[in-house]
């Protein structure tokens, strides 16, 4: 269990370098970034399912599962972000994706039921007042676009928010089974899919990209390349490598509150980036957020029941 806990945290960790990468690549743009690394993720999963084409069997539905996880799970869920926060802002969807941790818990105990409800209520309650604290500041601006834009984007918002979920759930009934793939082939599996979704994104963002404005040996061209193999090789391939590492030994209750980490991590690199110490709100708000992981931790590591299979 305890491996599987430092899994998922540095699962968190390594995709809390998204918070950054988008802001590092300009004057290339975030859709850029995301085609960059889904391509880099795919190419080192073809190499890994090369090498491991003997040792790494999976059932064709398997790959037909981890193919559409890919796709769905990484490009599905970035194109309805990017569209949630160009019709509503970014204030309003990262408070209603903050809600996934909290989501994935709640669903996956009441159908595992893993630990009991009563003391994993707190926890939970600790990890969504630590959302509302570190987002305190967007309740006091004012929200830009009409009321039918920022109802498209908050439908948006959610959409992310049940794409993450679903994938959530899935993964984790396919890791806990019996027959669960290797880690790694099944991490590799899904960068395929997440290649073949990020190559349908080329088109939203032909007109803005940055390779229509600078040649290859430019140093903006270089800086983005660099962090296309950085976010495709450590933020994408070894992330989801952890992920699956993760989903095998831990319940999926407990999975989804790790996930915790993740922001934790981004605003530590958000502030680091940015060159400021956080204000007492953020503050208050990533203690709780920690304690309530924290608490949760300790309640599925003395509740150590197998995770049920869907």
């Amino acid at each position: 269990m305890w491996i599987g806990i430092l899994a998922g945290i540095s699962t968190g960790a390594l995709w809390g370098i998204t918070f950054i990468a988008a802001a590092a690549v300009a004057p290339f743009t975030a859709i850029d970034i995301a085609i960059g690394r889904y391509i880099v993720f795919g190419i080192a999963s073809i190499a890994v399912l090369f090498v491991t084409r003997r040792s790494a069997a999976m059932t064709p539905r398997q790959r037909r599962i981890g193919l559409l996880l890919g796709a769905f799970g990484y490009s599905s869920y970035f194109l309805a972000l990017s569209l949630s926060v160009s019709y509503a802002g970014a204030s309003i969807p990262p408070l209603v994706i903050g809600l996934m941790p909290v989501a994935v818990a709640l669903i996956a105990n009441a159908r595992d039921r893993s630990v009991p409800w009563r003391p994993l209520i707190p926890a939970l309650v600790l990890i969504f007042a630590g959302l509302v604290a570190v987002n305190v500041g967007v309740f006091t601006q004012p929200v830009a676009g009409t009321p039918a834009e920022i109802a498209i984007g908050l439908g948006l918002s959610f959409l992310c928010l049940v794409i993450w979920v679903v994938f959530a759930l899935i993964n984790g009934a396919v890791m806990s089974a019996p027959d669960a793939p290797p880690t790694a082939a099944w991490s590799a599996i899904q960068g395929l899919g997440a290649m073949v979704g990020g190559l349908a994104l080329i088109p939203f963002g032909a007109a803005s990209s940055g390779f229509a404005h600078y040649p290859l040996t430019a140093p903006e061209t270089l800086n983005f390349l660099g962090w296309a193999l950085l976010m495709g090789l450590v933020g994408s391939w070894f992330a989801g490598w952890c992920w699956m590492e993760a989903s095998k030994r831990l319940p999926v209750a407990l999975i989804g509150q790790l996930i915790v980490s993740e922001t934790l991590f981004g605003l530590a690199f958000g502030f680091a980036y940015e060159g400021r110490w956080p204000i007492p709100a953020e503050w208050f708000g990533a203690a709780l957020q920690f304690a309530g992981v924290a608490a949760a931790i300790r309640l599925f590591t003395k509740h150590r029941r197998p995770a049920a299979t869907a």
